[in-house]
């Protein structure tokens, strides 16, 4: 989560009410747009499939946009097709890291320090299963883990 530091290279997060269409192709990905960050999770992730090469791209693209150059993406090995080592996201390297988060769970890394924990939504989720589970997941007063949450909205695998 936040360091308490400010570091003037790093770009502060989203204004709240930040809204975009969802254009084909692009990540379906929402953030919570509170600075406190109290939080059990900082966002929401639905990928469309287990591939990671075609599915993080988008999702780092969206990411640096919003907040700034993504250096690390923290993922549960299990929960995916392969999972490379890193991957090269508009000119920039990736690190992919390989944790025992849960297929629940997308650890962000931006800068060296600053930390985001995104639900990842399982791809077959049912469009409305997936936007209540998004929702939740991006309340600012949420306390509930990531895997509960995917249970309460019938999105588990």
């Amino acid at each position: 989560m936040s360091t308490g530091r400010d570091s003037p290279q790093m770009t502060p997060l989203p204004p709240d009410a930040v809204h975009r269409a969802v254009a084909p192709g692009t990540a379906v990905v929402r953030l919570e747009t509170t600075t406190d960050r109290r939080g059990v999770l900082d966002g929401a992730w639905w990928p469309r499939s287990r591939d990671i090469s075609a599915e993080l791209p988008a999702l780092i693209s969206a990411l640096t946009e919003l907040l700034g150059p993504v250096t690390r993406v923290g993922l549960d090995a299990s929960a995916w097709d392969a999972l490379p080592t890193r991957l090269v996201v508009d000119d920039r390297v990736v690190r992919i890291d390989s944790f025992p988060v849960g297929d629940d769970t997308v650890l962000i890394t931006r800068g060296d320090q600053d930390h985001f924990s995104l639900l990842a939504v399982p791809p077959h989720a049912t469009p409305e299963a997936a936007r209540a589970a998004m929702a939740e997941a991006v309340r600012a007063d949420n306390t509930v883990q990531a895997a509960q949450i995917l249970i309460d909205t019938g999105t588990s695998p």
